[in-house]
């Protein structure tokens, strides 16, 4: 990727079996179950990595990277590691389940970290009826009132990975999202306080951390 390439990197949330994953390989065309074990249980485990090269609306390159992370309350800690560096959030609400509490613990985490951008994406809405999709719409939207996804200026989408119904409509609030996330400043220094490092076959050494802008003083 060059580096005149925009990127913008965005996290998954929400509680476990609520179609995160399914989402982003609808999305990418990339399965972030990686591990043997995750393939066997059905489950994300630790974090998944995938991404989406586009065009902004001036027809400069962009990327948007996304991060997968686990729903599962035990693995709330890889969920940490995987929000503590994104610029945007899709919180991913099922339309068969509605809130969660991983649904309200991943928001309220996000929030701590200072992230302040994202959209709200309601899942397998093919699986229930029109009266449980704005049941559960409308559920989302109380929860939501007064936080930073605030329907007032944060979408809330109702998609289906299995039939590809609104992923069309989500690429293009995406594209959006991204290319209102500012660029970052080559001129500013920053740190990055390392939570962990681990090895990704096919990519090499990754490590995360929540990234420090240093301004340099005169």
């Amino acid at each position: 990727m060059s580096t005149s390439v925009k990127s913008v990197v965005i996290g998954t949330a929400g509680h476990i079996d609520h179609g995160k994953t399914t989402l982003v390989r609808a999305l990418t065309g990339v399965d972030t179950d990686r591990l043997p074990e995750e393939k066997r249980r059905g489950i994300t485990i630790d974090l998944g990595f995938a991404f989406l090269d586009a065009r902004a609306p001036d027809d400069t390159p962009l990327r948007i990277s996304f991060v997968d992370v686990p729903g599962h309350k035990l693995f709330i800690r890889n969920m940490l590691a995987g929000a503590g560096c994104i610029d945007a959030v899709l919180l991913i609400v099922s339309a068969e389940e509605g809130i969660k509490p991983q649904t309200e613990e991943h928001l309220a985490i996000c929030s701590l970290l200072g992230v302040r951008r994202g959209l709200t994406v309601v899942t397998k809405v093919d699986a229930v009826s029109p009266d449980r999709l704005e049941e559960v719409c409308s559920e989302i939207r109380a929860f939501l009132s007064g936080t930073f996804l605030d329907e007032s200026h944060a979408s809330v989408l109702s998609v289906s990975a299995r039939t590809g119904q609104g992923l069309d409509k989500l690429r293009r609030e995406l594209l959006s999202l991204a290319t209102r996330i500012p660029g970052n400043n080559p001129d500013q220094l920053s740190r990055l306080p390392i939570d962990r490092a681990f090895v990704m076959k096919g990519f090499g050494t990754v490590v995360t951390g929540k990234p420090v802008t240093v301004v340099a003083s005169t």
